[in-house]
């Protein structure tokens, strides 16, 4: 009986947790996963207890769930409540009787993510008009200098250097800038016709996006396979792919090239329209370093929305630009570098300080958007629990994450039953990988932090984003 027993229990030790759980051995035996890698951990999200895991120290490709770690950490340092700001100023003399500026507008930008984003359509109250009325209000009425976007608040390396060609010329890809604006994001309308025939642009808004381009695309098929290619700084961009044919109207999606530079140019526009004519060409301090933008008089101040709101639309609408904003703005609050490396800085030693061992999380930008980020299920799930009991800002951060099956990017996803209000997670996809990490509540009433990261499948996203439903489902049902 004794060594019925020994043996019995060697069997057993030698099975791996993960094989009592049916749904998550039928997903890894799934033919489409013959060549891919896998690491799931599901813990108690109050005690972190381990429930199941395979492969929780693997650390692999997470896409935009890497965006859970960014703004855990801005919640955390920052606090919910911050906000930024962009100042109007003017540098010179100002003749109050004639209304002549003897100097220059200036627009000193602070960081904020958000400004004039269509996120947020009721925050700004169309801010360049009430810019354009704030400054006849100060008594300018003729400008001879120009209008100077000061674009010095981070660095002047707006791309994070892992990001690939193909997708720093379309919106999610915008870059970050000392003034970003309408989510660095332009767009190009199209009339198409039949398959394989030429499309027709109807308009670019901002125009000014538009001044210098190559068109390559065709019209072909139902699906969008169009792209930008350009770069951060440059005038030019090079439209190639296709789009779907016969459609009266098609949008593709662009990153605006220099931000601060199209919005001085802008409110120089609109200026000029209200009869406070400008003498010269709108420019950025990047261009015009010896324009001086000291010793400002403050025109007016715009705030952005409290950065807890910023951050719900991040993860909600897993907005790239937002979470690359952040965290800039963490290496230059902490660090007082504004940049990439400074803000990974921070993000590591927050890691670090939540007792999660940041070794195996190879941060390369904030929002997954580059290829060589590499995390692992474990030390994701051990960040999850940490907020979910030492962060009096959890419920913000929580609220953060859709709702399955009828919020921002799980809208299409997590229909059946058992998910409807038991499940906050944040997406992960690019190609090849798809990855989802939030809070589970199981029948029973406990309590789930999860993680789940799938990279190199073959056959299609939605076959193994069913898969991935079944393993959270069978969580949520046994646990």
């Amino acid at each position: 009986m004794l060594k019925f027993i020994l043996s019995l229990l060697c069997i057993l030790s030698s099975i791996p947790s993960f094989t009592q759980e049916k749904a998550l051995n039928e997903f890894l035996a799934d033919s489409s996963m013959q060549n891919a890698s896998v690491s799931f951990c599901a813990a108690d999200a109050i005690t972190g207890n381990i429930i199941s895991e395979y492969n929780p120290e693997k650390s692999l490709a997470p896409a935009s769930v890497m965006k859970l770690i960014t703004t855990a950490a801005a919640l955390v340092i920052l606090g919910p409540g911050y906000s930024f700001s962009t100042t109007l100023g003017y540098t010179g003399d100002l003749n109050r009787n004639s209304g002549k500026l003897n100097g220059d507008i200036v627009i000193r930008g602070g960081g904020d993510p958000s400004l004039g984003s269509p996120y947020f359509p009721d925050y700004y109250d169309n801010f360049l008009d009430t810019w354009v009325g704030e400054i006849k209000k100060a008594g300018i009425k003729k400008i001879n200098g120009k209008i100077i976007a000061d674009d010095s608040y981070y660095d002047y390396l707006p791309v994070p250097s892992g990001w690939i060609w193909e997708d720093i010329g379309n919106y999610y890809g915008a870059g970050v800038y000392g003034i970003s604006v309408f989510d660095n994001t332009y767009r190009i309308y199209f009339r198409t016709g039949a398959d394989s025939s030429d499309i027709e642009i109807t308009a670019i808004t901002p125009p000014q996006c538009g001044e210098h381009y190559t068109d390559r695309l065709v019209a072909s098929g139902s699906t969008d396979e169009g792209y930008v290619f350009s770069a951060p700084y440059n005038t030019y961009s090079w439209y190639s792919g296709s789009i779907p044919a016969n459609r009266e109207e098609f949008i593709l999606k662009a990153s605006v090239t220099d931000p601060p530079l199209l919005l001085a140019q802008i409110l120089t526009e609109r200026l000029q329209n209200a009869r406070v004519p400008v003498a010269k060409d709108p420019t950025t301090l990047r261009l015009s370093q010896n324009s001086m933008t000291d010793n400002l008089n403050v025109i007016t101040v715009t705030v952005s929305p409290p950065l807890k709101d910023i951050i719900k639309v991040l993860n909600h609408e897993s907005v790239n630009l937002y979470a690359e904003h952040l965290l800039k703005e963490l290496g230059r609050e902490e660090m007082h570098k504004g940049s990439v490396s400074a803000g990974i800085g921070v993000v590591k030693g927050f890691l670090d300080s939540a007792g999660i061992n940041s070794k195996g999380m190879f941060i390369e930008d904030g929002s997954g958007l580059s290829p060589s980020n590499s995390i692992n299920s474990g030390g994701l799930v051990k960040l999850l629990v940490f907020i979910r009991n030492n962060v009096k800002y959890f419920p913000d951060y929580f609220t953060s994450l859709p709702a399955a099956g009828t919020e921002g990017t799980l809208k299409n996803y997590f229909h059946e039953e058992v998910f409807n209000g038991r499940m906050r997670a944040k997406s992960g996809s690019m190609t090849r990988v798809r990855s989802y990490a939030g809070y589970l509540k199981t029948y029973a009433g406990r309590d789930v932090a999860f993680t789940i990261i799938v990279n190199d499948f073959s056959g299609t996203s939605a076959h193994i984003v069913a898969g991935i439903e079944k393993v959270l489902e069978e969580t949520i049902k046994n646990n």
